[in-house]
């Protein structure tokens, strides 16, 4: 009995939203679009076998094809990132470095953090959140014109001596110059944790710089810009020894303390299909055609963003390097809360965003943030971005008029219906 015979509200909510996805411009920078094999894996019956522990080493009968599905996981993600050891038994990036700090921190230790509200992420310690809770938080921000500043990083690092430094971001649209940031992080003896959840894909094409080799540990999500499922890996140089009662925490020891932290610290039975989905993504993304979908997202973000430009709009930073724009409205006459309002009538899917110094608060913030990843699946390019530009510009002029923004909604149809989404899928 499928979905539809079983469940007949739940299969209409996942055909509304399905239509959602077909008809709208999908611009919020941590989404995308994967493909039918990965959603294939994804639903596959690996959601059925427990097999708490590693390949080879579980603590259940029955894991010799899971073990097999793990395994090419973890050889594909050590490849394709150039390390020698990963894990992908994460749930998703928020337990990722969690499992980090379990490894390598004590509850009450320093870590040094950018800021949420100047682009960072919430486990890269926010007050409320367990990083900003069981551990000592301290924060760094950008410059007001939205850059990492290096020079105050490197003071407040030696002022507050972090026994680990956080590095990455969900709302900076510039690159990171690694090696100055684990030179900061060398000077105090801090771990340097790169978070590349946004990232990945860019750094796969060749379009971001790599902290592979440099980085004490790298943590990922797979489902934004690597166009995986949602899930997560933790990579680091090094191999597990056998585990014993007490690991010192050395940098040599990083991949034994990561596994440890993963199971038996935080989680039980990983989850096999999506380790399987993983397996399918990262195998999707070795590939030429994978490397050109990276640089096409950043072409068409630079393309976005010079079009936003022209219509006077103001970005933080004056642009972008990679594959998100943050947008500063206070010369529009309109908060970011009323803009992602106007753009999700109007078809086009941001996300409300603080800037850097922001004097609004989170949830009616001064900025909208978007990116190009979803629309690049698409196929998508240059010249799709300038005519969703000046659509952009037209919903943020009649963000009050409620017919003009479903009139422009209708455009946005006719333009996504050139390029279909999930043709044969239905629930």
């Amino acid at each position: 009995m499928n979905i539809h015979q079983q469940d007949p509200e739940i299969s209409h909510l996942l055909n509304q939203e399905l239509l959602r996805q077909r008809q709208g411009l999908e611009m919020i920078p941590s989404e995308n679009f994967v493909s039918e094999a990965v959603l294939e894996a994804l639903g596959s019956i690996g959601t059925n076998k427990y097999s708490e522990g590693y390949p080879g080493k579980r603590y259940y009968g029955g894991c010799e094809f899971v073990d097999g599905i793990e395994q090419i996981a973890i050889d594909r993600a050590k490849t394709l990132f150039g390390v020698t050891h990963a894990n992908v038994q994460p749930y998703s990036g928020s337990p990722a470095n969690l499992a980090v700090y379990f490894a390598l921190l004590n509850p009450s230790d320093t870590v040094m953090g950018m800021h949420l509200f100047y682009g960072g992420h919430m486990t890269h310690g926010l007050p409320v959140n367990f990083s900003g809770t069981l551990y000592h938080s301290v924060q760094y921000q950008t410059r007001k014109d939205g850059y990492l500043d290096l020079e105050a990083m490197a003071e407040q690092a030696k002022t507050e001596k972090p026994k680990m430094i956080i590095v990455g971001a969900t709302a900076y649209p510039r690159v990171f110059d690694w090696k100055a940031l684990k030179e900061i992080a060398d000077s105090v003896g801090a771990f340097l944790l790169a978070d590349i959840s946004h990232i990945a894909g860019l750094i796969v094409a060749g379009v971001h710089p790599s902290p592979a080799g440099i980085a004490d540990v790298m943590t990922t999500t797979t489902h934004k810009t690597l166009r995986g499922p949602r899930g997560a890996m933790i990579l680091c140089n090094g191999n597990p020894s056998t585990p014993l009662k007490t690991v010192e925490r050395t940098k040599e020891n990083i991949p034994t303390l990561i596994d440890r932290a993963i199971i038996p610290g935080l989680q039980g039975g990983p989850h096999n299909h999506q380790t399987a989905a993983i397996a399918v993504a990262l195998k999707e993304a070795s590939t030429q055609e994978f490397k050109t979908y990276g640089q096409q997202i950043v072409k068409n973000a630079k393309a976005l963003a010079d079009r936003l430009l022209e219509h006077g709009f103001t970005l933080v930073t004056g642009g972008t390097d990679n594959h998100l724009i943050l947008i500063d409205l206070n010369n529009k006459a309109l908060t970011g809360a009323q803009a992602e309002k106007a753009l999700d009538l109007a078809g086009m899917t941001v996300n409300k965003n603080t800037i850097p110094f922001d004097p609004r608060r989170p949830f009616d913030p001064s900025g909208i943030r978007l990116g190009t990843p979803a629309l690049t699946s698409r196929g998508m390019k240059e010249e799709e971005m300038k005519q969703i530009g000046d659509w952009i510009n037209e919903a943020v002029i009649y963000w009050k008029e409620e017919e003009k923004l479903r009139d422009l909604r209708k455009r946005v149809k006719d333009m996504t219906d050139q390029f279909p989404l999930y043709p044969n899928l239905q629930y």
